[in-house]
C-alpha cells in the first residue's frame, strides 16, 4: 500500500532542492519498475489456472458502472490528503488553490511510492510548497501535522476492523497476524513520536542535536558549534510555527477526518472492483473492505516502495478464504492496478506537468 513516514526540520535550501533533478530519484524509480514486474510475476505464478485470456474476460465481464466509481475512490485517495493539507494551510494564513493541495497530495503520494520506507513524500511535498512562497519551517510544522493526524487515521481504521470484524483476522495467515499486529503497534509508536514532536518540540530538538554530535565526532561533519547555531535558530522557527499548528484544534479536526476518508477511499477500491466483477450488491461487497483494513495496517512495517509483493502476499493470503485462488488472484491484479499502479502514475504524470510548468516561468532556481 502507498505509505508515509516521519520527517523531521530540515535547513531550507535542502528543502529547496528538486526531488525531479535528484539522480537517486531516478533509480527509485527504476527499483519501483523491477519491484513491481517481480510482484506482478510473484502473483501470476502463485495460480496455475491463471492466463491472460482468463484476466481480460474477467475486466471484460466487470460492471462499468462500479470500475467507475472504484476509480473515483481511487481519485479519493488523492484529493482527500490535498484538503487535509489545505486546511492547515489556511489555518495558517496561506490560501492556496485545489491544484496547489492536489500537488501537494500527488507528489507526497509519488515520492512515498517509489522510496525506501516512503522518504521521498514529504520533502517533494516541502519543495512544492515552498516553491508556492510558504516559510520552510511552517511547512515542516504543517507536514508533522498532517503525519499525526494521517497516522491516527490508520490507527482508527484498525481499531474499526479489530472492533467489528476480529473473525477476519484470525482467518489471516499467521505470517500476516504477525505483520497486522506489528504494523498497528508501530502506528501507535509512531503517533506518539508525532505528537511529541508536534506538542514536545524539546524532544526533537535533542533527537536532532544528538546525531547531529555523533556525526560530528565520527567527523563525517566538521564544526560543531556553528552548526548547532544553525540548528538551534531553525528549532526556534519550528517552535513557533507548531505552537501556530496546535492552536487551532478545529484545522486538525478535518485534517484528521480527510485523511481517515483517504485511507478508508483507497481501501473501498478493492470493494468496488470486487462489486464490480461478482455481481454482489455493496453490503455484500462491504467485507472486502475490512479483508483490505488489514492488508493497510499490516503493510506499514516494512520498508519496500510500495509495500509492493508484501501487500501482493496478504491480499491473496486473506482473499483466498473467500473464494477460489484464481479469482483471487484476477482480484488482486485488477485491485492493485485502480489502487496502487494507476494512482502512482498519474501522480507521477501530475508532478511533472507542475514541474514543467513551474520552471517555464522561470520560478527554478
Amino acid at each position: 500500500m502507498l505509505r508515509k513516514k516521519e520527517n523531521i526540520p530540515v535547513p531550507e535550501d535542502e528543502q529547496n532542492a528538486s526531488p525531479l533533478t535528484d539522480r537517486k530519484q531516478w533509480l527509485f524509480m527504476a527499483l519501483f519498475a523491477v519491484i513491481a514486474v517481480v510482484s506482478v510475476w510473484a502473483v501470476v505464478a502463485q495460480s496455475r489456472e491463471f492466463s491472460l485470456s482468463d484476466f481480460t474476460t474477467y475486466i471484460r465481464h466487470a460492471s462499468i458502472p462500479w470500475l467507475v466509481v472504484a476509480l473515483l475512490s481511487m481519485f479519493g485517495f488523492i484529493l482527500f490528503e490535498a484538503l487535509a493539507l489545505l486546511v492547515l494551510c489556511r489555518a495558517l494564513g496561506y490560501r492556496q488553490s485545489l491544484w496547489r493541495g492536489y500537488i501537494y497530495s500527488a507528489s507526497d503520494i509519488y515520492f512515498s511510492a517509489i522510496t525506501p520506507s516512503a522518504t521521498g513524500g514529504q520533502p517533494a511535498s516541502a519543495y512544492f510548497m515552498i516553491k508556492d512562497g510558504m516559510n520552510g519551517m511552517m511547512v515542516t510544522a504543517i507536514l508533522v501535522a498532517n503525519l499525526c493526524m494521517y497516522t491516527l487515521a490508520i490507527i482508527v481504521i484498525g481499531v474499526i476492523c479489530f472492533l467489528f470484524r476480529f473473525d477476519i483476522f484470525l482467518q489471516y495467515s499467521l505470517p500476516s497476524q504477525i505483520l497486522i499486529l506489528v504494523g498497528f503497534l508501530m502506528q501507535v509508536g509512531l503517533l506518539v513520536f508525532f505528537f511529541m514532536v508536534l506538542k514536545h518540540e524539546r524532544l526533537l530538538h535533542r533527537i536532532c542535536n544528538a546525531v547531529l554530535r555523533f556525526l560530528c565526532k565520527i567527523r563525517l561533519l566538521k564544526r560543531y558549534e556553528e552548526k548547532q547555531a544553525k540548528l538551534d535558530a531553525y528549532m526556534d522557527k519550528y517552535r513557533r510555527h507548531s505552537k501556530l499548528i496546535t492552536e487551532h484544534p478545529t484545522a486538525m479536526f478535518f485534517c484528521f477526518l480527510f485523511n481517515l476518508l483517504q485511507r478508508a477511499s483507497q481501501i473501498a477500491v478493492t470493494m468496488f472492483v470486487y462489486a464490480a466483477t461478482t455481481g454482489k450488491g455493496l453490503l455484500e461487497a462491504l467485507e472486502l473492505w475490512f479483508w483490505q483494513g488489514y492488508v493497510v495496517l499490516g503493510t506499514n512495517c516494512v520498508p519496500i516502495p510500495g509495500a509492493m509483493g508484501i501487500s501482493d502476499y496478504m491480499m491473496l493470503d486473506g482473499f483466498q478464504n473467500i473464494m477460489e485462488k484464481s479469482r483471487a488472484v484476477n482480484l488482486e491484479l485488477l485491485s492493485r492496478a485502480f489502487s496502487f499502479y494507476s494512482c502512482v502514475i498519474i501522480c507521477g504524470i501530475s508532478v511533472l506537468i507542475q514541474y514543467c510548468a513551474v520552471k517555464k516561468r522561470g520560478k527554478l532556481t
